[in-house]
């Protein structure tokens, strides 16, 4: 039900033309979400026009590239391979360009925690210590409509040092003096918004982008705001395929800086390089951002679940064996993140490094030491291999983190002689062809024993479990001390997809069937600890839509968030 419709005029007579003979119409933008505390300081009259505007320009566009997305996804699938694109190899040839770079409050970036917007997570990110958050709406945010916009005004307050939380328990939670600087994560461009329906003049409706609604409320209340503080308005950028969908960014940050007023170049975005086509264009994307950018982000979990999703139907050698196995070091991935380091810094950009799952647990100090090992492991691979920062998902891992790059910027930020970035390796050395990208079979997905009944079941309950906690609106969810968002639930349903799909069998001499499947699905559901209002339910039938079906939906959260989080007002 429409609770508020905005109108505006359109910017340009000539686009989305009424049909002959018809008047044209102005295009709107309708909530169609119910009222929430913050829902009305978020979606102001003047916000509303600005989103409108966006959708009157970049709507089909991004429609359009969509398309592109599904024509080249059934290309690879009927056997033509990925590769560096012969039409833009000027681009990779040319070494005279560069990117923007960081900007102000961006140039030290050696530890960023992650994590969603809500009121507490706010606070402990602001008090975290590290030098960016994170501020996510994508992968670690369930997308309900109380999230949404409230999400929005926690970083509005936040932006503004007027935050603050107190628990149902009384417990204050209050920021410090030195906070992070903020780097906001919208929702990608294959997400909608369905509380918000855009209408264009011919009468076509549809749901709101979700890319386009997030940036654009967060640009519009805040750009300002940050450039006061000495910042600036700042983005990751997530789940892109192309240099094309990249060209799309950059012409929603012109259009925006021109009609807030700013300086063109003043949004910085770093790219997450987390799908296996977009690793084939990663100086094409640096290209056409390259008056917006920072840097680019190795997106380490949804590029094995791109891996996954890209190859799925292409036969055994693209199988990829238990999750556990498909490490950093694994030739493939190796290869991926070599060559994201060595085309940042021949661009002048920063290349960030991707999230371990391992988080502490305070009660269990055993469970502790071995996710600081495995964090600092995992750091200390990244700074040689020249990375500029990294990501961690807990506070408690900060001062890991932070160790293993002040050692290999020479000290500590401030210290005398110590760098904030190894912008200045070059990594001459690396050689990535597109043969070594494409190497899955590095992984030993065929190997003998590659994929166990541990590891099915694995799946199997960090899916169930993930989704159970979705559907209460927690995005980032800690499942057997790992820290699980969309992009690791993502893996654990298309991998067993794909292993019922090849007719796998496991090292105990079972074949991966549906009925197997389902049958490790129910003993699953039945040893989980429930509770009045859970969601196990659902997530059981969202898991066996999502893994055990015929086909194989691009995203899991996209029919989830239609059938169970679309409220109407």
């Amino acid at each position: 039900m429409s609770t508020t419709t905005v109108f505006r005029p359109p910017s340009s007579p000539s686009e989305n033309p009424p049909s002959p003979g018809l008047p044209a119409a102005p295009a709107t933008l309708t909530i169609t979400g119910p009222q929430l505390p913050d829902r009305d300081r978020v979606l102001t009259q003047e916000a509303m026009d600005f989103l409108t505007d966006l959708h009157v320009h970049f709507a089909a566009t991004r429609h359009d590239l969509l398309e592109a997305r599904r024509h080249r996804r059934h290309r690879i699938g009927d056997g033509a391979d990925p590769s560096f694109l012969p039409a833009t190899a000027h681009i990779r040839a040319d070494r005279t360009w560069r990117v923007a770079g960081p900007g102000p409050g961006l140039e030290d970036r050696r530890v960023e925690i992650t994590g969603p917007t809500d009121r507490k997570m706010t606070v402990n990110a602001l008090n975290s210590g590290a030098k960016v958050w994170l501020a996510d709406h994508e992968d670690a945010m369930s997308p309900t409509w109380a999230n949404v916009i409230g999400g929005q005004a926690n970083l509005y307050d936040a932006i503004r040092g007027n935050i603050d939380f107190t628990s149902p328990e009384g417990k204050e939670y209050r920021v410090g003096e030195q906070t992070p600087t903020i780097v906001f994560r919208p929702r990608g461009w294959h997400l909608t918004e369905q509380h918000l329906r855009f209408t264009d003049r011919a009468g076509q409706e549809c749901a709101a982008s979700a890319s386009l609604v997030d940036a654009g409320l967060y640009l519009f209340h805040n750009a300002q705001a940050l450039i006061d503080a000495g910042r600036g308005p700042y983005l990751y950028l997530p789940k892109m395929e192309s240099h094309l969908e990249a060209r799309l960014w950059d012409e929603v940050f012109r259009f925006t800086e021109n009609y807030l007023g700013l300086r063109i170049g003043t949004i910085r975005a770093t790219v997450l390089i987390e799908t296996i086509t977009a690793a084939f264009e990663m100086e094409e994307i640096l290209f056409e951002l390259r008056a917006h950018c920072a840097g680019l982000n190795a997106g380490r979990w949804d590029y094995i679940f791109s891996v996954i999703k890209t190859f799925r139907d292409r036969g055994k050698r693209f199988t990829l064996p238990d999750r556990g196995r498909v490490t950093m070091t694994v030739p493939f991935m190796a290869a991926y993140t070599d060559l994201l380091v060595a085309a940042c810094h021949r661009r002048g950009a920063q290349a960030i490094g991707g999230m371990s799952a391992f988080i502490p647990n305070r009660r269990r100090p055993e469970v502790t030491e071995r996710a600081l090992a495995q964090v600092r492991a995992d750091k200390v691979r990244e700074a040689a291999q020249g990375f500029d920062g990294t990501w961690v998902a807990h506070p408690d891992l900060v001062p890991v983190a932070m160790g293993v790059f002040d050692d290999a910027f020479g000290g500590p930020a401030g210290t005398a002689g110590a760098r904030v970035d190894q912008r200045d390796r070059l990594r001459g050395d690396v050689a990535v062809a597109a043969a070594h990208l494409l190497d899955i079979p590095s992984a030993g997905g065929g190997e003998p024993g590659a994929v166990t009944e541990a590891g099915l079941r694995a799946n199997v309950s960090v899916g169930l479990r993930y989704l159970e906690s979705w559907l209460r609106g927690v995005g980032a969810a800690a499942i057997d001390d790992l820290m699980e968002d969309a992009a690791t639930a993502e893996i654990s349903r298309s991998q067993v997809w794909q292993w019922i799909h090849r007719g796998v069998v496991t090292a105990e001499g079972s074949t991966v069937t549906r009925e197997l499947v389902a049958s490790v699905l129910e003993d699953v559901l039945g040893s989980v600890d429930r509770w009045d209002g859970d969601r196990f339910h659902d997530a059981a039938q969202v898991f066996a839509e999502v893994a055990l079906g015929e086909e194989f939906p691009s995203f899991l959260t996209v029919p989830a968030y239609t059938q169970f989080l679309v409220e109407r007002g």
